[in-house]
């Protein structure tokens, strides 16, 4: 069981980076059918100049750069230059010679107008502060007639926020994240919509799915890796009082068991796939 003093670690950028690292594996493992749904959704073709913009450790970047080809191109970008040495790793490791990294802010793109025919985004729109700069930014650094195509997590009130960080939330009380760190920010039917409209996109655009998203272990594995990872509700999680933690942490364990499959966890995942088009 997890106690109060090995589940609440120091949360500096430093030990988020081993933690990526640690789970990248399972992490990429449980995001598969996301990253598949995005990619599809955005369809890239053979050939195509890609931008994929919060890249993180690597997807769905690598994933496109597989499906363009080695006469396409994939740049994948993200502010964390730690974490894109990671995502350049792992294309290392796979031999793709077609991504590059580049750290960039989605508010600020570092890249010529007109640049790129095909813009992605997985589980990172929800996270930038001026939504409409950002969608503004992907617009211009999009060749006419090219799409944009963003993923973005649905309601809180699913399974895999619900068991855990629903929980924390019970315990901590006050607010679950920092203004416009929100993972659920676009979980509003026509939200992100709304955004890419602002921006100046046009054929527009968006629906809700529910997809696997199955973590490839137990209940004390997958619990560890979110008060790892899930950097906007860190304070959250840190704020619970230390009195409450063990019972908290009891209260969370049953309820992801609830999901549990043989020796994995099958939450599922309500998500958003969003689009439009620069004319």
């Amino acid at each position: 069981m997890t106690t109060l003093d090995n589940s609440k670690p120091s949360w500096g950028s430093s030990y988020r980076l081993l933690a990526a690292e640690k789970w990248k594996e399972k992490s990429a493992a449980m995001g598969r059918d996301v990253t598949e749904a995005l990619v599809n959704y955005a369809r890239p073709a053979l050939g195509m100049k890609v931008l994929d913009l919060a890249s993180g450790t690597g997807e769905p970047a690598i994933t496109l750069a597989a499906r363009v080809g080695p006469q396409g191109h994939v740049t994948a970008s993200d502010l964390s230059a730690e974490l894109l040495e990671i995502a350049a790793e792992r294309a290392k490791q796979q031999k793709l010679s077609n991504l590059l990294t580049r750290q960039a802010d989605a508010q600020q793109l570092p890249f010529a107008e007109a640049s790129f025919d095909l813009l992605t985004c997985r589980f990172g729109v929800m996270f930038f502060p001026d939504g409409v700069k950002a969608l503004r930014e992907a617009h211009r650094v999009l060749k006419p007639g090219r799409r944009a195509c963003f993923l973005a997590w649905g309601p809180f009130e699913q399974p895999y926020f619900a068991t855990m960080l629903g929980i924390v939330h019970k315990y901590a009380g006050g607010p679950r994240t920092a203004p416009y760190q929100d993972p659920c920010r676009y979980a509003q039917p026509g939200s992100l919509s709304a955004v890419l409209q602002q921006a100046g996109f046009q054929e527009i655009d968006e629906q809700t799915r529910t997809l696997p998203w199955t973590w490839p272990g137990g209940a004390e594995e997958v619990w560890e890796q979110v008060q790892a990872v899930a950097t906007p509700f860190l304070p959250m999680i840190k704020s619970v009082p230390a009195e409450k933690w063990d019972e908290m942490n009891r209260e969370v364990l049953r309820s992801v068991r609830n999901y549990a499959d043989g020796d994995s966890i099958k939450f599922g995942a309500v998500v958003v796939l969003a689009s439009g088009v620069k004319t």
